[in-house]
C-alpha cells in the first residue's frame, strides 16, 4: 500500500518545497525546476533500488556522487544547498521508506516544516553574513570590527580576516552580524 502512497505524498511534498516554500522567498525559478527534478530523480533511483538485488547503498552513494558534482558547478547559497538536501531526503524517504509506513510521511513532513520555519521570512531576518573589501588595512581585530559595525550598521558577532594587504591598503573580510534598526523591508 505505501509503496504507491509515498510517491504520491513525496510529489505533493516536493512541490510545497519547491513552489510554497521556496519560490515565493527566493525568486529563483532556476532552482524550482532544479529541485523538483532531483527530487524525482531520487525517488526514481530510490524505487529501482528497492526492488533490485544491488545494495542500496552503492546507488544511493554513487547519485549523491552526481548530486554533489552539481552543487558545485554553481556557487549557491547554504539556503539553496539546504533546499537541495530536503529535496533529495523526500525522494529518498518517499522511494526506500514503504516499511516505514507513515513514519515516512511524517518524516517528509518533518523536512518540509523544518526547512519552512528556519527558512521563513520573520526567523534570523536582522542577521546577516558577507565578505566585505575595506579600502584600509587593518589588523587590529577590535578597530576592525568597530569599522564594520560602523560600516554594516549593526553588531559584528563575528570576523574572519581573508586577507590583509599592506601594499594595496586593503582588508577582505568574512562578517557575521546582526542589524540594529529593522530594515523596510525585512530583510
Amino acid at each position: 500500500m505505501f509503496a504507491y502512497i509515498l510517491p504520491a505524498a513525496d510529489l505533493v511534498f516536493v512541490m510545497v518545497l519547491a513552489l510554497v516554500l521556496y519560490l515565493p522567498r527566493h525568486h529563483r525559478k532556476d532552482l524550482v525546476s532544479a529541485y523538483i527534478a532531483v527530487n524525482v530523480g531520487v525517488l526514481a533511483v530510490s524505487m529501482a533500488l528497492s526492488e533490485a538485488s544491488v545494495n542500496a547503498g552503492l546507488g544511493l552513494g554513487l547519485f549523491g556522487v552526481l548530486a554533489i558534482i552539481r552543487l558545485r558547478s554553481e556557487e549557491l547559497q547554504q539556503h539553496e544547498v539546504a533546499y537541495y538536501f530536503s529535496a533529495l531526503s523526500l525522494g529518498v524517504i518517499g522511494g526506500l521508506g514503504a516499511e516505514l509506513g507513515w513514519w515516512s510521511v511524517a518524516l517528509m513532513a518533518a523536512v518540509v516544516s523544518a526547512i519552512g520555519i528556519v527558512d521563513a521570512p520573520g526567523v534570523l531576518r536582522r542577521h546577516r553574513s558577507g565578505q566585505v573589501v575595506l579600502d584600509q588595512a587593518i589588523a587590529d581585530e577590535a578597530i576592525l570590527t568597530a569599522r564594520l559595525e560602523q560600516l554594516l550598521k549593526g553588531r559584528v558577532l563575528e570576523v574572519r580576516t581573508v586577507r590583509l594587504d599592506l601594499v594595496n591598503d586593503t582588508t577582505i573580510v568574512d562578517v557575521r552580524y546582526r542589524l540594529e534598526n529593522e530594515t523596510p523591508h525585512g530583510s
